[in-house]
């Protein structure tokens, strides 16, 4: 019997992965479709809690704490794994970034009374974390290495209760070109997003109207299922690997045809009744 191929290409590379808190989050599921395909994971989270969390569900894995909200550890982080490339000579083959905040303590207000600590709180985490991250990494990593973000299916819809967090991602998909520009004048390292509709994680659990919002998605995705955590992952682990080497600078969404669908005969009837 012939060996299965290796599809992705992605046996004995090794990737970072920021963001798992949980076992649902994103990072978490991207983290194990990796593994599953025979790659090295090396886990980035963001306390003590999570690194406990982390090792809990990948015990075989290397596990880093870094609060990306300050640069400085950042930098520590960028020494810490530069230790371990420099010891066997394995550069970093690809990046994934999973990391997201925003300050929904006082509820969803009007966009025009958003507070600027909390917007750029939001910004610094959920995107020029990113460019931090890349910057920092970048002789770390492989000529050819692969560098994926999380961001949502669109930003130009005015969704109320994502707040602000919808100008924040598109300033997160708008900085994958300029990354990717920037590292073409000495790498063919890729940037690119998956970008996936309304999951179903812990994170956003906590977002003040979210689940209303989520059942309306199921009923407007063709399937009347929503995304799941998985796909997002799967979409990831394809941007992450060789096999999807001709694309840079692009968001891949994953909404299940939900953009396509709004004016569903059955929806339509049930607004006008």
């Amino acid at each position: 019997m012939d060996t299965p191929r290796d599809f992705l290409q992605l046996a004995d590379k090794r990737l970072l992965v920021f963001g798992l808190a949980n076992k649902k989050s994103v990072a978490c599921a991207i983290g194990k479709t990796l593994a599953e395909a025979g790659a090295e994971v090396i886990h980035v989270v963001r306390s003590e809690e999570r690194r406990l969390a982390a090792e809990k569900i990948f015990p075989a894995a290397r596990v880093f704490i870094c609060d990306v909200e300050r640069e400085e550890n950042i930098r520590r982080l960028r020494d810490e794994v530069a230790a371990l490339v420099a010891a066997d000579g394995r550069p970093i083959q690809g990046l994934a970034h999973s990391l997201a905040f925003a300050n929904y303590s006082d509820g969803i207000k009007p966009f025009h009374q958003i507070k600027g600590d909390d917007f750029l709180q939001a910004m610094n985490i959920s995107c020029f974390s990113l460019i931090g991250i890349a910057g920092a990494f970048a002789d770390l990593l492989a000529k050819d290495a692969a560098v994926v973000t999380v961001s949502i299916s669109t930003t130009k819809m005015a969704a109320e209760n994502y707040g602000y967090m919808g100008p924040v991602k598109a300033a997160l998909d708008s900085s994958l070109v300029f990354l990717a520009k920037s590292f073409s004048a000495f790498s063919e390292v890729r940037f690119n997003a998956v970008a996936p509709g309304l999951l179903k994680t812990s994170a956003s659990a906590g977002i003040p109207g979210y689940v209303e919002s989520y059942l309306y998605a199921e009923k407007v995705i063709p399937r009347h299922r929503a995304v799941t955590t998985q796909e997002a992952a799967d979409a990831a682990a394809f941007l992450l690997s060789p096999r999807s080497s001709g694309i840079n600078g692009q968001s891949l969404t994953l909404d299940a045809g939900m953009s396509f669908n709004y004016f569903d005969r059955e929806i339509v009837r049930a607004v006008n009744r």
